[in-house]
C-alpha cells in the first residue's frame, strides 16, 4: 500500500503570511496535527504543528506573529508511490504525527497522518464488533454477558438471554451497528463456576 492509497484530501494548508493565531484556529477546528505551509505555487515550504503553536505560546510570541517565524522547516514530505511500511517508519523514527504528501515537483497534494495508517490495519468486521461490544456492555450494566463474533458482517452473540424481548432488544442494538448484514443469537448456558473446598 502506498501513500497515494491512505492519504487524506483536500489537505487543510496555511501559507508563510497566515497568522499563527489562525493557524492555532485551524488545528483545532480541524482536529489535525499539523498543516503544511505552501507557497503561492503550492510546494511544501514547512510544516506548522502543535508542538510549534505550544512553543510560540510558551516563548511569548508576539500576537501577530507569522508561520513563518514559528514554522518547521524545512518539512520532511513523501512521494505518492511512498510505501506505507516507509511512512509509519518515519513517523515513528522521527516522531511525527503526519507528513505531507508531495509530486514529483514537491507539490503538495495530500497529507498521511499516524490514524490514515492505522486504518487498513482494522478490519470492518473487527469495527463492527467493536461496537456493539460497547453498545451491548451499556446495556447490559457493564456485566460480560454475551460473547460477538462477526464474519462477513454477520453478526453471532453467544450467551444467556433472559426471555424473548431481551433477544429482540439484543438483536435490534446489533442492526443499529453500521456495517451488519446479518444477527444470530445463539443461548449457551455459562460456564459452571468451581468453587473451593477446604478440607
Amino acid at each position: 500500500m502506498k501513500a497515494r492509497d491512505i492519504m487524506t484530501r483536500p489537505v487543510v494548508r496555511v501559507g508563510p503570511r497566515t497568522p499563527v493565531r489562525e493557524a492555532i484556529v485551524l488545528l483545532t477546528e480541524h482536529c489535525v496535527a499539523a498543516l503544511p505551509v505552501v507557497g503561492e505555487d503550492d510546494a511544501v515550504l514547512g510544516v506548522f504543528t502543535e508542538a510549534d503553536a505550544l512553543r510560540g505560546g510558551l516563548t511569548g510570541a508576539p500576537p501577530d506573529a507569522l508561520v513563518a517565524t514559528a514554522m518547521t522547516a524545512p518539512a520532511q514530505t513523501v512521494g505518492l508511490d511512498t510505501d506505507v511500511t516507509e511512512i509509519a517508519r518515519r513517523m515513528l523514527g522521527d516522531r511525527l504525527r503526519s507528513i505531507p504528501v508531495a509530486d514529483d515537483d514537491g507539490v503538495l497534494v495530500g497529507i498521511v497522518s499516524r490514524r490514515d495508517v492505522l486504518t487498513p490495519l482494522v478490519r470492518r468486521d473487527d469495527s463492527i464488533a467493536s461496537h456493539l461490544n460497547a453498545l451491548l456492555t451499556d446495556y447490559s450494566g457493564h456485566r460480560d454477558r454475551w460473547a460477538v463474533t462477526v464474519t462477513g458482517g454477520v453478526v453471532t452473540i453467544r450467551g444467556v438471554f433472559t426471555d424473548e424481548a431481551e433477544r429482540r432488544v439484543v438483536a435490534a442494538l446489533a442492526k443499529t451497528v453500521y456495517g451488519v448484514a446479518g444477527v444470530e443469537l445463539r443461548d449457551e448456558a455459562p460456564a459452571p463456576r468451581l468453587s473451593i473446598v477446604d478440607f
